[in-house]
């Protein structure tokens, strides 16, 4: 045995200077510019774009800023798709023990990595070539740099193959890490090359589907958009392996015990330095472990519907669907008790396979109960712009859920919101938006969390833009298919 350590080896930054700058000072001020990390639950896992970080880079950044400053996880799995090479399997880094960018070196756990390989059984390997010059992971280091006084031990994978099998293979030998103690990083870019608008389809109705499914409900998507055919789209996902890993990762463990938060969207149209004819697209989650909050506030029953008036309003949504896609049903939705009032208040709300497929709602209406309810059904089944037009087979695996709205009531103080009790509303200017109560259940947010995603993801004015805003808050009565 030799007397004297070997020297460690060093993988050196392959695209510095080019998808980031290769100044430490510049790259520094970029990143502390985009990076404000938050207090909160730790993600199990992100999901961020790898392109150019004058393309992409605030995308990143926004998933990046939910890791709680300094949180002691064990390792990093950083898991990205091979750009050079093809081939079988996975390949995980156990050659370097370090990974050089300009912001420092980061240390590679390649005891991990051969630990990988050796429970793989042939799936796990290591080949350099695809690690030498593979971008993917390398542009997700300065951010660790930038979140994290000392980077955890990183274990760096490229994947070589869409093969579900094999994927599944990968995904039996990486579950036992899978947990709360390491942060999963899936780097993937998403639309190739498409126009701009039909990226944002594109990128949209993906990202719907990644945050309320899981990898059934994914490779399904992916199909779908393959078939809509977008002019020149080459990819609806880059990394669909990387993702296809991390939602059958979470499948394994109970899809319904995590939530998906999708945190920001753009395309390289959207920077100066791209054009809008053939674009690039970029969406950045969070995924974090449920927890029991125990700061959700059950409502009392707003109206006492009777067993007749719930079969009618399903019945009513359900007709409206089916006669607008000529579908023959023998449905009887004559209108009984409160359907035959006005001026109610209607969300309707369409789930397939558990998953949401469709939601769309008005606060206040001069019609009908019933006719509110139709064209709310409607309007769900073939207007939201988060999902293409319910489809003819999908139409009768859908289940219904109409929530009935009390009148808004505008409230001077945040004390006044009942979190699990209350829906709210909130304008500021020309933007509003919206989330029902039940969405405080489905994901398990607190009241800081629930008003900033509304905020931000529903009236586009930021996190806190709810300090601002004018806010109202509502109560629902719901009425669920499943449950008749």
């Amino acid at each position: 045995m030799s007397r004297y350590p070997e020297p460690q080896k060093v993988r050196k930054p392959a695209v510095a200077g080019s998808f980031y700058p290769s100044s430490a000072r510049e790259l520094k001020s970029m990143l502390d510019g985009w990076l404000h990390p938050a207090d909160g639950n730790a993600p199990q896992a992100i999901i961020v774009p790898h392109a150019g970080y004058v393309f992409s880079g605030e995308v990143a950044a926004s998933a990046f800023s939910r890791i709680p400053k300094d949180h002691p996880y064990k390792r990093i799995f950083l898991i990205g798709p091979s750009h050079r090479v093809g081939f079988t399997g996975a390949s995980v880094d156990t050659l370097y023990s370090l990974a050089e960018t300009p912001l420092g070196k980061v240390a590679i756990d390649t005891s991990a990595g051969k630990e990988l390989i050796e429970m793989g059984d042939g799936t796990f390997t290591f080949r350099a070539d695809a690690h030498d010059r593979e971008h993917c992971l390398e542009v997700q280091l300065p951010f660790l740099q930038t979140v994290f006084e000392e980077v955890p031990p990183v274990v760096p994978i490229v994947i070589g193959t869409q093969r579900l099998p094999v994927l599944r293979k990968l995904v039996e030998t990486l579950e036992p890490f899978f947990t709360e103690e390491n942060l999963f990083v899936i780097s993937s870019d998403f639309s190739h090359y498409p126009a701009y608008d039909d990226a944002r389809k594109s990128d949209l109705y993906l990202a719907e589907t990644i945050s309320s499914g899981g990898l059934d409900d994914f490779l399904e998507a992916l199909s779908r958009i393959r078939k809509m055919d977008y002019a020149g789209e080459d990819t609806a996902a880059c990394g669909a392996c990387a993702i296809a890993v991390l939602l059958d990762l979470m499948d394994r463990q109970g899809r319904d015990r995590f939530a998906v938060e999708h945190l920001m969207y753009r395309n390289s149209g959207d920077s100066p330095y791209g054009d809008k004819d053939a674009v690039v697209g970029y969406n950045a989650f969070a995924v974090t472990r449920m927890e029991d909050t125990g700061k959700k506030e059950t409502a009392d029953p707003l109206f006492h519907f009777s067993p007749e008036e719930k079969a009618a309003m399903i019945a009513s949504a359900r007709k409206a669907i089916y006669s607008s896609l000529r579908l023959d049903h023998e449905l009887d939705d004559a209108p009984v008790g409160i359907l035959k009032e006005k001026g109610y208040g209607v969300f309707v709300t369409l789930y397939l396979n558990g998953r949401l497929r469709g939601c769309i709602g008005r606060f206040t209406s001069s019609d009908t109960l019933q006719a509110t309810i139709r064209e709310m059904a409607r309007s769900a089944a073939f207007s939201d712009p988060r999902f293409p037009s319910l489809s003819r087979s999908e139409a009768h695996k859908v289940e219904i859920e109409v929530s009935v709205l009390s009148p808004l009531k505008k409230i001077s103080s945040i004390d006044e919101f009942k979190l699990g009790r209350d829906g709210i509303y909130m304008i500021k200017g020309p933007h509003h938006g919206t989330f029902l109560p039940q969405v405080a259940e489905e994901t398990g947010w607190t009241t800081e969390e629930f008003l900033g995603h509304c905020a931000r993801d529903k009236a586009g004015i930021g996190w806190y833009g709810w300090k601002e805003a004018d806010l109202y808050i509502y109560q629902t009565e719901v009425v669920k298919e499943s449950e008749l």
